[in-house]
């Protein structure tokens, strides 16, 4: 038998590294994965940088705002006396304001077409008419009336006083902010008491829950939720709306401020003397908004969010962690030769 001595056909020519299969466009881990790009966010980054080094910039450096002075008045004793006034006109109409607007969102909720009518009629007329209107006008309470006083209805009065002397300059105040709040507090209160289920009170009615633990425990304590933020943001504005009591030249923060610098001419500093106090004031009840809301949210979220210092503390935590175990590395091993 006789063998073929043709040559053989050549191997083909094989990578150095073996043959590579071509990606499978089915398979995603074969598929590269390029980072969206954003040119535009980037670009409004960089803007809003900018514009902000420019206006820190600006406070640093232009000789207008006097940062001297604003460092003289800021703890002052006029000033610091300015800040208690209106922190006390904050709370007396806070508390006065949500007490009556409770009232005035039952009185809503309630069946009598009587009590409906004169809380929704209170609740227009107050939210109605400016505050400062109001205040001026209990200002001048006393030329409305002289006295006040007490007897029977359309008949003898068995005790009276001069109005001046029953409420002062910061009893106006006080009765204009409340009055005024009251009417916001209740469409706040009435807002959050409607959001409960109600089937929840037919529940309560059923077991013989009486009415008015009906509302103390079950109602406002679910409502609480929804109108803390919105009670919370109406503090805010309070506290802010006091300096409108400057007309009746009581001695709350704004007005001090423009006594001081209708003396001294510094206009630019003590009026930011009055926006650090406010801007100080509010972070504060912005604060205690925040835990106030997490008090109530316990029982809707059984594992609420850890707050701001109990991250600060987890952070400071982790990075103790982390410095001892860079320490743990790189202590030298000890050889079993070695006599040290």
């Amino acid at each position: 038998m006789e063998l073929s001595t043709g040559t053989a056909p050549a191997a083909a020519a094989l990578p150095p590294d073996g043959p590579r299969a071509l990606p499978d466009q089915d398979d995603p881990a074969s598929l590269t994965v390029v980072p969206a790009r954003h040119p535009a966010r980037w670009a409004a980054a960089v803007a809003v940088i900018v514009l902000v080094a420019q206006f820190v910039h600006g406070l640093a450096t232009n000789p207008v705002w006097e940062w001297g002075v604003f460092g003289d008045y800021i703890l002052s004793d006029t000033i610091v006396e300015a800040v208690w006034v209106t922190l006390q006109l904050t709370a007396y109409a806070t508390v006065l304001g949500f007490l009556l607007g409770t009232v005035l969102a039952f009185m809503r909720l309630s069946r009598s077409p009587v009590l409906q009518t004169v809380a929704w009629t209170y609740i227009w007329i107050f939210r109605s008419i400016p505050m400062i209107v109001q205040l001026v006008f209990w200002f001048n309470l006393s030329a409305l009336y002289e006295e006040l006083g007490v007897g029977i209805p359309f008949g003898p009065v068995f005790w009276s006083v001069d109005s001046n002397s029953l409420i002062g300059t910061i009893g106006a105040a006080v009765i204009g902010l409340t009055l005024h709040q009251a009417a916001y507090a209740a469409e706040i209160v009435r807002g959050g008491v409607i959001s409960v289920d109600h089937g929840q009170l037919e529940a309560a009615a059923a077991l013989g829950v009486p009415r008015l633990r009906q509302i103390r425990r079950i109602v406002l304590p679910q409502a609480m939720r929804a109108i803390l933020p919105t009670a919370g943001n109406e503090i805010i504005g309070l506290l802010k709306g006091t300096s409108v009591v400057y007309v009746m030249a009581i001695g709350e923060l704004f007005y001090q401020v423009q006594v001081v610098y209708g003396r001294n001419g510094r206009v630019v500093p003590l009026l930011l003397v009055a926006t650090a106090w406010y801007v100080v004031l509010t972070s504060l009840l912005s604060v205690a908004q925040y835990y106030v809301e997490r008090h109530f949210a316990r029982g809707a979220d059984r594992t609420p969010p850890p707050t701001p210092l109990q991250r600060a503390r987890s952070l400071a935590h982790g990075l103790r962690t982390a410095a001892a175990r860079r320490d743990r590395s790189v202590v030298p091993l000890r050889t079993p030769g070695d006599s040290r």
